[in-house]
């Protein structure tokens, strides 16, 4: 974007004239995927009605930009350019990724975009927790982050070993993804009936992270399949895919490749959707290494792992390394209905297991962030909030 589409309000050198509430503090939301930014809105939400904060949202730049202005859009929120936000000074910035976070003037809050710190690389002898590592948290010597949310205690532990000049800035907060689950628990059948689903009937819901290992990748029959098999009695599947997915090839090109699907009956949840609806209203969820088959086992869903034993690809520890040590494995050579039985069998000890392992912090996220971000703002944090709400009902993109 050029200099000259840079905004004059409500940030800049003389905003002051052209804002109606001015002595605001400036909180930036930076964004670098649609995933991230999803993860943004939780915090986002806990502060934006304090007539003392104005918040803004910058894109900034990422491999798996595309989709971002779309869901920027979305917001209804004043978006700077990169190259203005990188030039201003804000009060805190929030974000849930770690490209150039070098190059912000604010303090920083960095959140975890997915189910806590699941995801290790190989690197050297050993595989490394990601997020969690010197690589992404320090530049020149000096840690990024001024907060560094964790959302469970055990993580510290990871911390210590792979960075530990972040340790005096972690704060360990829970998870606000779950602890929104669990509040939204009680909708389960408004959102089964946003989505077409009649009483009685059972839904299957498929979820696929990206990547050449990822079950959208390897299992190009287990759809047609399940529709095959649960159709016929009544019953539903539903698609979750990463957004990387849709936008890493084209919501049209993801479109046509369902198109038999979606005709015998497919539901394909679009990634502008908020996927925890669908979870919520599914019996049965069939995925693979992401972070929905962790959140689906942690409020009691039957889970089946339709995954390969890949190296270094879960954290050792972590809430996806339990799942994969503990959700029975999906089988194409043996009947599904038998597999979904033995899963939901299952379903009670797995779920405590899981969340045990996912958040140390049941229910208490939106106070543990609040606190973190008005000691960054240098605020008082107001004495009256409202309620978790439960995650929206949505038609919208609903396939």
């Amino acid at each position: 974007m050029a200099s000259a589409e840079w905004s004059r309000v409500p940030v800049g050198i003389d905003a002051s004239q052209w804002v109606t509430r001015g002595e605001c503090r400036t909180v930036l939301a930076v964004v670098h995927t649609v995933t991230s930014g999803q993860r943004l809105l939780e915090t986002v939400e806990l502060i934006e009605e304090d007539l003392r904060v104005q918040v803004v949202f910058t894109q900034a730049p990422d491999t798996f930009s595309n989709g971002v202005p779309e869901f920027l859009r979305m917001t209804k929120a004043v978006v700077l350019p990169w190259e203005q936000a990188i030039r201003e000074r804000f009060d805190l910035a929030v974000t849930a990724a770690y490209g150039g976070l070098h190059l912000l003037h604010a303090p920083i809050l960095v959140l975890p975009h997915g189910a806590g710190y699941g995801k290790a690389y190989q690197t050297g002898s050993a595989p490394l927790t990601y997020g969690l590592d010197a690589q992404r948290l320090l530049h020149n010597g000096r840690v990024l982050p001024s907060a560094l949310v964790l959302s469970h205690v055990d993580q510290l532990d990871v911390l210590r070993q792979q960075c530990p000049q972040a340790v005096d800035n972690a704060v360990v907060a829970g998870d606000p993804c779950y602890d929104r689950m669990v509040a939204s628990l009680p909708r389960r059948d408004a959102y089964r009936a946003a989505l077409g689903i009649e009483p009685g009937c059972e839904l299957v819901v498929v979820s696929s992270t990206w990547g050449r290992d990822s079950l959208l990748a390897r299992c190009d029959d287990l759809l047609p399949r399940l529709i095959e098999e649960f159709g016929p009695r009544g019953g539903r599947v539903a698609a979750l895919f990463h957004p990387a997915v849709w936008f890493g090839h084209g919501p049209r090109q993801v479109e046509a490749w369902l198109a038999e699907c979606r005709d015998a009956g497919l539901i394909l949840v679009g990634p502008h959707v908020d996927w925890r609806a669908t979870v919520i209203a599914a019996d049965h969820v069939v995925t693979d290494h992401g972070s929905v088959g962790v959140y689906a086992a942690a409020i009691g869903k039957s889970v089946l792992l339709a995954d390969l034993p890949l190296k270094a690809v879960t954290s050792t520890g972590s809430a996806q390394d339990l799942l994969r040590a503990e959700a029975p494995m999906l089988s194409l050579n043996n009947p599904l209905r038998e597999q979904f039985d033995a899963a939901q069998s299952r379903t009670g000890r797995l779920r405590d297991a899981i969340s045990g392992r996912l958040t140390s912090q049941p229910g208490r996220s939106a106070a543990e962030l609040r606190q973190a971000v008005y000691r960054l703002l240098n605020l008082p944090s107001p004495g009256r909030h409202r309620t978790l709400t439960p995650v929206p009902l949505s038609s919208r993109e609903v396939l």
